[in-house]
């Protein structure tokens, strides 16, 4: 390296970054995370007590442990998303179905807010479909021909790339580009011989 240049300038928060980009777009990021956000009031206000100056407030239920039960099952459909997205339409239809028992038996669904970030990460995970591939640019096939390479698809194209124009129609041609023939009429969408 000469004294002048930099050298390479990476700093690990940007590698950590690309790198976490790339993690997050081989799988339904978006899905797992609405997923546990959707399952964690869910499984917390049963169980909280708001303090309203010096009133408390309890949320508690008979049915706490229903509402445990699917906060932690919707927790572990998210991670389920991101660590094993080839099961992503079942995690995606389980949590849509858990964040619909979710409103009879946890406060309503956790007040409406776990059911409503279950119900969107589940849709997500289900309409989700990994990317295609890009194609390596080493592959022949795969990258397009140069315009000198491609073959002509008349020999008007061909005579085109060769530096020859294509000649006017006159009015009198058969042959003509809206399918009429002579000043007689519609030929029925053939063309006629001169």
């Amino acid at each position: 390296m000469s004294p002048e240049s930099t050298g390479q300038n990476k700093h690990n928060l940007t590698v950590y970054r690309r790198g976490f980009r790339t993690w997050r777009g081989n799988r339904p990021f978006w899905a797992g995370l609405f997923t546990m956000l959707g399952g964690a009031p869910i499984a917390y206000f049963p169980y909280a007590d708001l303090q309203l100056g010096n009133m408390t407030l309890a949320m508690s239920t008979t049915a706490g442990a229903g509402s445990l039960i699917i906060g932690v099952l919707l927790i572990t459909l998210g991670l389920t998303m991101w660590f094993h997205s080839i099961v992503r339409v079942f995690a995606g239809v389980a949590a849509i179905l858990l964040a619909l028992i979710s409103i009879p038996v946890a406060n309503i669904g956790g007040f409406v807010i776990g059911f409503l970030f279950a119900l969107i990460g589940g849709a997500l995970s289900i309409s989700w479909a990994p990317g295609e591939p890009q194609a390596d640019a080493q592959d022949p096939e795969a990258a397009p021909l140069p315009l000198d390479k491609q073959q002509p698809e008349s020999e008007y194209a061909e005579g085109a790339l060769h530096g020859a124009t294509v000649p006017p129609q006159q009015p009198g041609d058969h042959d003509t580009a809206s399918g009429y023939g002579t000043a007689s009429g519609y030929d029925g969408g053939t063309h006629r011989a001169g």
